[in-house]
């Protein structure tokens, strides 16, 4: 580069750090916020050009990025900043105070004297303040700065710390870092970090490529690594080539990836293992196909990082599995042996796992709980597996279904945790529960039940056959909120060790779908209520164990994830004014969108601030409000208000009760023009007692038609 940069002077940017293997779960985020940072910093210098575009590469051994347009000198830039008070900058005898010197030197402006600064006031204070032009960063110092600020802000999930070649310095990154590139077009940037200076060379694949990769410049970076590295540095290019290898192996083989979410997880981790991926078929004996599929796929995915293939047509898993391997070899079977050969133990493994399991009837685990601690605080799991049956069995009675099902689901339900299987592989509780319950004979109900249990959200209407399976799904989460919350584990920020948010969702979702279903009517309260589980599950750890204040809690505490859900979908002081009324849980949903419905109607906004404006009359009443007396009722627009109540409130009650409440809060802005006259025409705190009490009571029986769906008055602006 040149002494005397312009900023005329556009080139693309490479910077690429090249390391020991990143950890793969972190790579994608790694990339994109070393990326971010770079990009973040050159801008704040004004170093980057209006067209620039940036490009992010991570892989398993670099983190890197390119931007197309970055300036070798950023323009100058004319500054007005207010510094501080006159009074507080200034000596008496007009020598800048050390507070001013201070600031002054923070910004870079040591230079400057009281002389070089101006006053302004703002009317009640003189200021000193600093104009000038500050002469435009040069790239050098540019990106020395933001390479700094990019590194100290990457999201390292753990960090190391190592010595540097000298045996003495010691830093700290993610991984040992061995190389460092910066590139600006031709010309190589010599900033510095982790104790490396920048230059043109990097590595390509660890076992492919043996000679360093030397760049000529910036915009050659991935077709040299690919040519001469055999690398991939872009990390979506990555994942796309390899997930295009795994559909295609799939398709020639008749075969599918399967669609559960594991699936794209899975693919990102790989993508963040290999460099020059290739995909090969690998198969086990398919006498293992006997041990539930869970299992095998658990294991394959978890410990091998191998892709699954399933039957299109039943989507049961078939005897081959993908290898996504970082070798590409003209014949594979040495790879495509090496996998099969280490896949086999770990197969083995879970058939034998299974086996043993199935000697024993899950019945027979039960008493084992009694000697494993589910919290010290709470006691053991067989304690709590008495809570609960105890709490299922309440919920499916009050639903009118099988009662004797839950209980003797939740008799069953952590009888797996004595397994072997679920020892190795404790993501299949439950799962392995219903295939033992299976085995052992156990109605179907009851295996539902088992299978659905650690589910996040019931997501079908309920009907009698999942009833039991519903029963203890409520049962454990009702359980697990109540007696967590009662030992102090509430929510704190964002740590959550127990999954309260997580229970509380899921209890939320039954309601709803008991709704769905049918069990729930929207026309009434019950016969299931949120506070009636809530009471239940604290009377099982024991009369007076758990203070009501706990129930309480718990209560708002569900009704606040309930508001949280339901504002991405609707308009938030809808939300808020259904929640404010706290109705039956299974009628919320409905609430809301007869709410949102109401607020579009013109009416609405008048109504709501006429609502808001009754309760805040109401507050201010002494003593009880009374009922209306008509013969008081002295003023036309007193007696139309009235006469609208009459007419409005049955029908709006009838259709309340129906469930209708959309219908509901229709009929009720049907009397918008009654109620904006009577505020227009009426002085309500009128200074006869008894007329004002009577305006009151008025108001009062207006305020509980407008507010039986929700509090109306939380959609006011």
């Amino acid at each position: 580069m040149t002494d005397k940069a312009s900023p005329a002077d556009i080139r693309p940017l490479l910077v690429e750090l090249l390391t020991e293997e990143l950890p793969p779960k972190a790579l994608e985020n790694l990339g994109l916020a070393f990326a971010e940072g770079l990009r973040a910093a050159l801008d704040k210098h004004g170093l980057l050009a209006a067209s620039c575009t940036v490009t992010p590469f991570a892989t398993p051994r670099r983190l890197a990025v390119r931007l197309s347009a970055v300036q070798a000198c950023a323009a100058d830039r004319d500054y007005t900043e207010r510094l501080m008070p006159v009074k507080v900058g200034l000596t008496q005898d007009g020598a800048a105070t050390p507070a001013l010197q201070k600031k002054l030197a923070a910004k870079g402006w040591a230079h400057l004297t009281p002389a070089d600064l101006t006053r302004e006031s703002d009317g009640k204070q003189d200021y000193l303040v600093a104009r000038g032009t500050s002469e435009g960063a040069d790239l050098a110092h540019g990106l020395q700065d933001a390479l700094d600020t990019a590194i100290a802000g990457l999201p390292i999930p753990k960090v190391m710390r190592y010595q540097l070649a000298d045996g003495v310095t010691s830093v700290r990154f993610v991984r040992p870092a061995h190389g460092l590139i910066a590139l600006f077009g031709a010309d190589v940037i010599e900033v510095h970090a982790l104790g490396m200076t920048a230059g043109r060379s990097t590595h390509g694949h660890r076992f492919v490529s043996t000679d360093p990769v030397i760049l000529p410049d910036a915009d050659s970076y991935e077709s040299h690594l690919a040519e001469f590295g055999s690398v991939i540095a872009s990390f979506d290019a990555r994942r796309a080539d390899i997930d295009a290898q795994l559909q295609a192996k799939a398709r020639e083989l008749g075969a599918t990836l399967g669609d559960d979410p594991e699936v794209p997880a899975l693919l990102n981790e790989v993508t963040a293992l290999v460099e020059q991926p290739t995909v090969y078929v690998g198969a086990f004996d398919e006498a293992f196909l006997d041990v539930p599929q869970e299992c095998l796929i658990l294991t394959m995915r978890l410990n091998q990082k191998y892709f699954p293939l399933f039957d299109p047509a039943t989507g049961k898993l078939t005897h081959r599995f993908l290898i996504v391997s970082n070798m590409r070899v003209a014949d594979p079977v040495n790879i495509v042996g090496g996998n099969e050969r280490v896949v086999r133990p770990r197969l083995a493994d879970a058939k034998f796992f299974f086996d043993t399991d199935r000697k024993m009837p899950l019945a027979s685990r039960v008493a084992q709980l009694d000697t494993m601690v589910y919290h010290n605080k709470l006691g053991t799991q067989g304690a709590r597996v008495t809570r609960v049956r105890a709490l299922a069995a309440f919920v499916a009675q009050t639903l009118g279904g099988d009662a004797q099902a839950a209980d003797r689901a939740a008799l069953l339900a952590k009888a797996d945790l004595g397994t072997n299987m679920v020892g190795e592989f404790p993501e299949l509780q439950g799962v392995m529960g219903a295939y033992y319950a299976q085995a052992d004979g156990e109605t179907p109900s009851v295996v539902t039940a088992l299978r659905e249990q650690y589910r996040i959200r019931w997501d079908q209407p309920v009907d009698d056959a999942t009833l039991p399976a519903v029963a203890l799904f409520i049962a454990d989460r009702a359980e697990t909120l109540i007696g967590i919350w009662s030992i102090g584990g509430a929510p704190t920020g964002e740590r959550d060790p127990f999954g309260l948010r997580r229970a509380a969702l899921g209890l939320i979702s039954a309601f709803e779908q008991l709704a769905a279903g049918g069990r729930l009517k929207i026309s009434d309260d019950g016969p299931l209520t949120l506070n009636a589980v809530l009471e239940h599950a604290a009377q099982g750890f024991g009369a007076g164990k758990i203070d009501a204040a706990v129930i309480a809690e718990v209560r708002t505490f569900l009704f606040e994830r309930y508001r949280n859900q339901l504002a991405n979908t609707f308009d938030r002081s809808g939300v808020d004014a259904v929640i404010a009324v706290s109705p039956p849980l299974h009628q919320v949903a409905e609430r809301v969108r007869a709410v949102v419905a109401f607020g579009a109607l013109p009416e609405a906004a008048s109504l709501a601030a006429a609502n808001k404006r009754i309760g805040n009359l109401l507050k201010k009443a002494e003593g009880d409000i009374g009922n209306v007396e008509e013969a008081r009722l002295s003023e036309p627009a007193e007696r139309a208000l009235a006469a609208a109540i009459a007419e409005l409130e049955p029908q709006s009650a009838a259709q309340f009760a129906q469930g209708d409440f959309a219908g509901s809060l229709q009929t009720l802005a049907r009397g918008r023009a009654a109620v904006d006259t009577f505020f227009n025409d009426i002085m309500v705190m009128a200074e006869d007692p008894a007329v004002r009490a009577n305006r009151l009571a008025l108001l009062a029986q207006l305020h509980r038609l407008m507010n039986r769906v929700a509090d109306i008055s939380r959609l006011a602006q």
